[in-house]
């Protein structure tokens, strides 16, 4: 199976000191640090959109196991929360799933949320190799 590549490219938004715009696939978004720590918060910080990708890789995974299955998942909701305590970084997920699930079927879909390739790639830790631009 061949890699799949995913591109961001991050670059100044013009709202200094610390305002980004990043753009992937033609989609853009704001990034800043909050108030507290000099930015302007013109839109989330590094750690909200990390979080943001492992709850949203999370949720799609999960729906996509439950489509397989035929199962009914009416909704889920999922918020993880990050803490940088003195040492290693650690994310608490918290998921809710409503519709008409028996107890098995909610277990067995808490057991996939593991699965997403962005726990997987956090939980396993990933290769940084840092480079200027060619």
């Amino acid at each position: 199976m061949a890699a799949r590549v995913r591109t961001v490219t991050v670059s100044d938004s013009g709202v200094a000191p610390y305002g980004m715009t990043a753009v992937a696939r033609g989609h853009a978004w704001a990034v800043d640090e909050p108030g507290e720590t000099g930015g302007k918060d013109s839109g989330p910080e590094p750690f909200e959109l990390l979080c943001g990708a492992l709850g949203a890789c999370t949720a799609i995974t999960v729906r996509m196991y439950a489509g397989r299955k035929g199962w009914t998942l009416e909704r889920i909701a999922v918020t993880v929360t990050y803490e940088k305590p003195a040492e290693r970084g650690r994310f608490s997920i918290a998921i809710a799933l409503e519709g008409p699930l028996d107890a098995a079927q909610r277990e067995r879909l808490l057991a996939i949320a593991e699965r997403c390739p962005v726990h997987q790639v956090l939980a396993q830790g990933a290769e940084i190799v840092t480079a200027p631009a060619a």
